[in-house]
C-alpha cells in the first residue's frame, strides 16, 4: 500500500510533527510505504494530491483541519486513489461528524487512534461540489461567514494562538455593522431573489460541531442543499442561530432551502466567498455537484444517515423501528403466555 501523507504545519493551535512520527510508525509496521510532504502555502496540498494519483498512490491522507481536507479531495476528484484524513485543525468539522479522534496536546493518542481508520475502515463513494477549478468536500459560504474567513484566515499566528476563538470574537464584531445584501439565487434554473445575510451551499449536514444545519443532507445523493438566510442585520443573525441550535430551521420563514445540482449566485455587490473555509474570491458564482467523484476512508461506526438516499436512509429506519416493535410484541407474547401457564398451574 503507497500512502502519502499532505500535513499543512500551520493547522490548529499546536505542532503535531511528534504525533505524526509515530502514525508513520505504525503504518510502516503494516507493511504500508509512507511518504510526507510539507505544505507551504495555499494549493500546495492539491499540486501534492495530484502527483500522488499520477504516481500510482493508494490512498492520500491529509493532515490538518477542513481546508487541507478540501484541497487535497481537489487533487484526488476523479480518481481511483481514496483520501483519508489525520485531523489537526482548528474546526476539523469532518472529524467530528465521522467521529474520528481529534489530536491535541492533551489527547497525545488520538492521531494513533485515527490512523487506524486508514487501516480498518471503509471506503465509501461520495460527491463533491465544485466552483472553478475548486472543489470541495463540505460546504462553500456566501456573506457574513464568508468574510469572518477572509478576515481571520490571512493572521496565521493569530488563529494559531486563538483557535476558534478568533473566527468567534471576529463573528461578533461583524455581525454588529452587518447589512443584508440583495441576491439572485438560481437552483437548477429555479431563481429567487432576497436581502441575504449568509448563503450556504452543502454537501453535508454539520457546519460546525453543534451546527447541524442541513438534517436532509446525505453525501453520496447526488444533490447539494443550498440554505439561505435571509435578512438584514445583527438581530436576523441571531434569529438565524438560535433556529439552528433548536433543529427549526426547516420551519423558519426567514430561511429558504433548496436542493439541486446546479447553483447559481449573484449579489448587487461583491460578496466574499470561502471553500470548506479557505477564502476563495467573491460573488458571481456558480457551485455544480460532481455526484461520486471522490473515495474516503471513513470508520466503520460512521453513521448510516450521513450517506444514502434520504428515502433509503428513511427505509432504513423505519424497517429497524418496525423491527424493535416486532420484538415487543413477541416477548409480550411470551410473558402473557408464561402468565397464562402459571395460572393454570395453580388451579
Amino acid at each position: 500500500m503507497d500512502v502519502r501523507l499532505v500535513y499543512n504545519p500551520v493547522a490548529g493551535r499546536y505542532d503535531a510533527g511528534k504525533a505524526l512520527q509515530r502514525v508513520i510508525d505504525f503504518l510502516q509496521a503494516q507493511g504500508w510505504e509512507v511518504s510526507v510532504s510539507r505544505t507551504q502555502g495555499p494549493g500546495d496540498a492539491t499540486v501534492y494530491a495530484r502527483e500522488a494519483v499520477k504516481e500510482g498512490a493508494d490512498i492520500v491522507v491529509a493532515v490538518g483541519g477542513d481546508g487541507t481536507l478540501g484541497e487535497v479531495a481537489s487533487g484526488l476528484a476523479h480518481s481511483d486513489c481514496a483520501l483519508g484524513v489525520l485531523p489537526v485543525g482548528t474546526g476539523n468539522v469532518w472529524a467530528h461528524m465521522l467521529g474520528l479522534p481529534v489530536w491535541t496536546p492533551n489527547r497525545p493518542s488520538a492521531l494513533l487512534e485515527a490512523a487506524r481508520t486508514l487501516v480498518e475502515g471503509k471506503r465509501f463513494p461520495i460527491d463533491l461540489g465544485q466552483m472553478g477549478n475548486r472543489y470541495f468536500v463540505l460546504w462553500t459560504g456566501v456573506g457574513f461567514d464568508a468574510q469572518v474567513v477572509h478576515d481571520v484566515e490571512p493572521h496565521r499566528e493569530l488563529r494559531r494562538q486563538f483557535g476558534n476563538l478568533a473566527y468567534f470574537v471576529t463573528a461578533i464584531t461583524l455581525s454588529l455593522q452587518l447589512r443584508g445584501t440583495p441576491v439572485t439565487v438560481s437552483v437548477d434554473g429555479k431563481m429567487t431573489q432576497q436581502r441575504a445575510v449568509l448563503i450556504l451551499v452543502t454537501n453535508v449536514q454539520f457546519y460546525g460541531r453543534p451546527w447541524r444545519v442541513a438534517p436532509e443532507a446525505r453525501m453520496d445523493d447526488g444533490l447539494l442543499e443550498v440554505y439561505i438566510f435571509k435578512g438584514g442585520g445583527t438581530l436576523n443573525v441571531v434569529g438565524h442561530v438560535v433556529s439552528v441550535l433548536r433543529g427549526r430551521q426547516l420551519h423558519n420563514p426567514n430561511i429558504e432551502v433548496h436542493h439541486g445540482r446546479e447553483v447559481v449566485i449573484r449579489s448587487e455587490k461583491p460578496l466574499p466567498v470561502h471553500v470548506d473555509g479557505d477564502p476563495a474570491g467573491y460573488t458571481p458564482i456558480t457551485i455544480s455537484v460532481m455526484p461520486k467523484t471522490l473515495q474516503v476512508i471513513v470508520p466503520p461506526s460512521s453513521s448510516d444517515f450521513l450517506f444514502g438516499d434520504a428515502k433509503a436512509s428513511d427505509a432504513r429506519r423505519v424497517a429497524l423501528g418496525q423491527r424493535i416493535l416486532d420484538n415487543l410484541r413477541e416477548r409480550r407474547q411470551h410473558l402473557l403466555g408464561e402468565k397464562s401457564a402459571k395460572g393454570k398451574a395453580i388451579v
